[in-house]
């Protein structure tokens, strides 16, 4: 079912493949032989990927709620067996949608669980995961993702964040070259430098060192530095933000450690995915 399931999320083999850590053959002989077991096809192959069939398309929603079911039963196994912790590391003050409706979720799905919340600055895009600090993060990418599991939840358009009164702030849409002679933030020395660079529109620049979303804001109003967002974002009205064509989406990820079996990660990632969905 976890097979099929990454399948008929990626839509092609190969992505499918390469999320559940395995060569793409034995994959796609598992699905054959789950096809022969339930008597119908599930996708429609092309060069392209593949899509769902009518029976694959039913067979997804069956198997999501058994895979959470089997997840829901191992972690009140281990809670059972001990009072059961998940460690969650969040980047920043988020109050992202997404996140107030998971943690409604995995309440009700994971009752006996406690949740402790890290918040973490900017200068760790692995909120705390590296240093061991937590089991699972909340963050965004890009960053070094070696002997990590990342999965997407969303993707979200990047605007450049201005005071109002900026002769910028009035255009309908920029580009990074625009902004090329003001100063931007900067990360703590030490700081990622995928991360850094993908936060200075791919080019080193020149500018206050912040820590935090606040002074990062703060950097904006009192030096006119520039600022990157993503839309969406609820923004003092003394700020604005305008989407910059040429800037990659920012994308929301669930990350853990490779090869970390913990249940309440796998229920954690899944229940994840659905609140990010809506």
């Amino acid at each position: 079912m976890r097979y099929f399931v990454a399948v008929a999320e990626e839509l092609h083999f190969g992505r499918a493949a390469a999320r559940l850590h395995m060569s793409q053959p034995p994959l796609s002989r598992a699905i054959k032989q789950l096809e022969a077991e339930v008597g119908a096809l599930l996708f429609t192959r092309s060069p392209a990927g593949v899509t769902l069939t009518p029976a694959g398309a039913v067979l997804l929603d069956e198997a999501r709620a058994l895979l959470e079911q089997a997840e829901r039963v191992r972690a009140r196994v281990t809670a059972a067996a001990g009072a059961a912790t998940l460690d969650v590391g969040i980047l920043g003050d988020s109050t992202d949608r997404g996140i107030t409706r998971l943690a409604a979720a995995f309440r009700r799905g994971h009752p006996g669980v406690d949740i402790r919340v890290r918040n973490t600055d900017l200068a760790d895009p692995t909120c705390g995961l590296r240093a061991g600090l937590v089991d699972v993060a909340l963050t965004r990418a890009p960053f070094d993702q070696t002997a990590l599991t990342v999965r997407e939840l969303r993707s979200d358009p990047v605007g450049a964040v201005l005071r109002a009164d900026d002769p910028l702030a009035r255009r309908d849409r920029l580009q990074i070259a625009d902004l090329g002679e003001r100063r931007w933030f900067q990360f703590p020395p030490g700081t990622d430098p995928i991360w850094q660079s993908y936060w200075n529109g791919g080019v080193p620049r020149e500018g206050p060192v912040v820590r935090v979303v606040q002074e990062c804001l703060q950097a904006v109003l009192w030096n006119g530095t520039v600022g990157l967002a993503p839309l969406g974002d609820d923004l003092p009205a003394e700020l604005a933000v305008v989407p910059l064509t040429d800037m990659a989406p920012s994308r929301v990820v669930a990350v853990w450690n490779e090869g970390d079996t913990n249940p309440l990660i796998r229920s954690f990632v899944r229940i994840a995915s659905a609140a990010y969905r809506h």
